[in-house]
């Protein structure tokens, strides 16, 4: 069978990122994207010109001042654009992390043990453990849980634990070691239905094309911007009349300032201007396939050619695993349901695995990946863990046969 034709040239993609001319990384296939991508030439230099010419406090008087603070708000108004959201929907902080953390205590001032909350055990700890923490202080919690065998989510279990009392619902778009791509819009919508908060942990899909977070209905979606091309920041959008309703997490002269009032760390303001890159990327992706008229939405196109690119791409990967005897691939096993990461399980230890990878010039990873509540779920020690494999749409056709081939040697 000949291999799905691409609809984005390599070589077109790659020359946006600096990392496939860096010498020291010349021959070496990069299969450890979920964990964070190479960053595009849009955002290096957007992050070079702000430490060079306007490394100053923004939002002042003088210009280098005022440069300063034009290039964060366009950060906040060119992403505001790709996820088709309001601007001040927009905010920007340390890490994902740091921001669930955030909005998890600035709920915890308004729920109390009247009140439940849904999580799942298929989500990072992320947007699990920081929820969970809220039953110290009496709030219900309540477990959608995967299916043992395959560690995907059942929307029908969602439905008999929603009810009258719960506020909040915490779930990912997509498992960061499953792989399989949740039916967000349907989630959000039985959510919104039940009178609750969609808190959307995107990390795991948004690399794959920024979505259309409006369209989802998600109250709160989150994803990292180092692992959409960009600097290391967590981008939350939290819908406008939400944000103003939970209590003020900053500085209480910070209290009608939408933008700050639920990031108390404040922000990195050269990271925050190096976002604006991501949207430029995207831009480039889309003026690739560009229809003639230019009327199509460039960060909707971008994300249909990025993920149709992703679809060529891991058809001759998962074809490998279903037919290696020694290979237990989690998740989804149609490239149709998944994103591009996979988590395998061989005879081998993960971590040494890993090791025999990069002695063939393949980068991956090995551990639980602060999934370790999922994978108990599955039967699968969270010490040590599975093989991690990802791509994204900047994946060689070359990389792929790269990867197939030492497999093959080293499980042989």
């Amino acid at each position: 069978m000949s291999p799905a034709p691409l609809p984005l040239d390599p070589e077109k993609i790659r020359a946006h990122f600096p990392a496939f001319s860096e010498p020291s990384l010349d021959g070496w296939a990069f299969f450890e994207n979920a964990g964070g991508a190479f960053a595009c030439r849009q955002v290096t230099n957007r992050l070079l010109e702000y430490y060079r010419t306007r490394k100053v406090q923004p939002y002042g008087p003088y210009p280098a001042s005022a440069e300063a603070g034009d290039a964060m708000d366009l950060a906040h108004a060119r992403l505001a654009a790709a996820l088709s959201v309001p601007v001040d929907a927009v905010h920007f902080g340390p890490s994902t992390s740091a921001n669930t953390t955030t909005l998890a205590r600035a709920f915890s001032a308004r729920l109390g043990p009247d009140d439940a909350i849904i999580v799942t055990n298929q989500d990072h700890e992320a947007n699990s453990g920081v929820w969970r923490k809220l039953a110290e202080r009496g709030v219900m919690v309540r477990e959608w849980g995967v299916d043992p065998k395959s560690g995907q989510l059942d929307i029908k279990d969602l439905e008999n634990l929603l009810d009258d009392k719960t506020r909040l619902v915490a779930f990912p778009h997509a498992s960061n070691i499953v792989g399989h791509i949740n039916p967000v819009e349907k989630i959000c919508a039985m959510v919104s239905a039940a009178g609750a908060v969609s808190v959307v942990d995107g990390v795991s899909f948004a690399p794959h094309g920024l979505p259309d977070v409006e369209k989802t209905g998600a109250d709160i979606y989150l994803f990292s911007a180092y692992k959409t091309y960009g600097p290391h920041q967590g981008v939350m959008v939290v819908r406008p009349d939400l944000a103003r309703d939970l209590p003020n997490q900053s500085h209480f002269f910070n209290d009608d300032a939408l933008r700050k009032r639920l990031v108390p760390a404040g922000p990195d303001h050269a990271q925050v201007a190096a976002c604006a890159g991501i949207a430029d990327y995207l831009e480039a992706v889309a003026a690739l396939v560009r229809a003639p008229d230019g009327q199509i939405n460039p960060f909707r196109q971008a994300n249909g050619v990025m993920r149709a690119q992703e679809l060529a791409l891991m058809e001759p990967l998962l074809a490998f695993f279903a037919g290696h005897p020694l290979i237990r691939l989690i998740g989804p096993a149609d490239a149709i349901d998944r994103v591009p990461t996979f988590s395998i399980v061989t005879p081998l230890h993960p971590g040494k695995l890993a090791r025999t990878l990069s002695e063939h010039k393949i980068m991956t990873g090995a551990g639980h990946f602060y999934a370790a509540r999922l994978l108990k779920a599955i039967g699968i020690d969270p010490q040590p863990g599975v093989l991690r494999l990802s791509l994204l749409h900047y994946t060689a056709p070359h990389e792929v046969a790269a990867l197939i081939e030492a497999l093959d040697v080293i499980l042989d």
